[in-house]
């Protein structure tokens, strides 16, 4: 073959890549701008990534929730409202069926004798002071963020001076024990509950906790 030849060749060549190139690039820009054709997807970070985030101190410890509403109110070391009261003996009261288990405890029954006062568990404000056919003296105070409304009953009279509206410290004597209400009148005690509140703050719905698991100490 003739140099001549040799370079015709080359120059065929050479416009056949350009040619093939220039394909490559057009569709490659149709890919990236046309709707429709999926783009990859940049990569999962990688796992020391992921542990290192999760070892953070921004991130919750699994099976511990931020809102876990026993954990928020075992931090605050509520007081359990009866002197000497045994905590272990309310284990299992909360959740027991009553009037022929057509009624659901939502609570726990403290057995202490008549005249023993009441303690609040909590800083807060007293919600309300009622009188009712099945709780008798009631008392419901509202706690110090407005999360959780605890319930006292059965109580045979109130403090001297308790009022509504009024702000308490946890600790203050609030009432004492009695039968009023549906108690039996042979065993006085303290029915006491806990409500977590909606954010509406509507104290008569809100959802029942059992104070036993709030009292106990793991």
């Amino acid at each position: 073959m003739s140099p001549r030849q040799r370079r015709s060749g080359r120059a065929i060549l050479t416009m056949i890549g350009c040619f093939y190139a220039g394909i490559a690039v057009g569709w490659l820009l149709h890919a990236t701008f046309t709707p429709g054709i999926v783009q990859p997807q940049e990569p999962p970070p990688r796992a020391s990534i992921a542990a290192e985030t999760a070892g953070s101190p921004d991130a919750p410890t699994p099976g511990t929730p931020a809102n876990d509403p026993v954990a928020e109110l075992r931090r605050r070391d509520l007081r359990v409202p009866i002197d000497g009261a045994d905590v272990a003996t309310l284990q299992g009261g909360f959740g027991e069926r009553r009037d022929s288990g057509g009624r659901r405890h939502e609570a726990v029954d403290i057995l202490a004798p008549r005249h023993t006062p009441i303690h609040a568990v909590d800083n807060g404000t007293v919600l309300r002071l009622l009188e009712h056919e099945d709780g008798g003296t009631t008392i419901y105070q509202l706690d110090p963020v407005g999360r959780f409304c605890y319930y006292y009953a059965h109580l045979e009279r109130y403090a001297n001076g308790l009022r509504e509206g009024q702000a308490i410290a946890k600790g203050q004597i609030i009432g004492y024990v009695g039968t009023t209400g549906n108690a039996p009148p042979n065993t006085p005690h303290l029915h006491f509950a806990i409500f977590e509140l909606a954010p509406d703050r509507k104290w008569w719905e809100g959802a029942p906790l059992d104070p036993y698991e709030v009292f106990r100490r793991p």
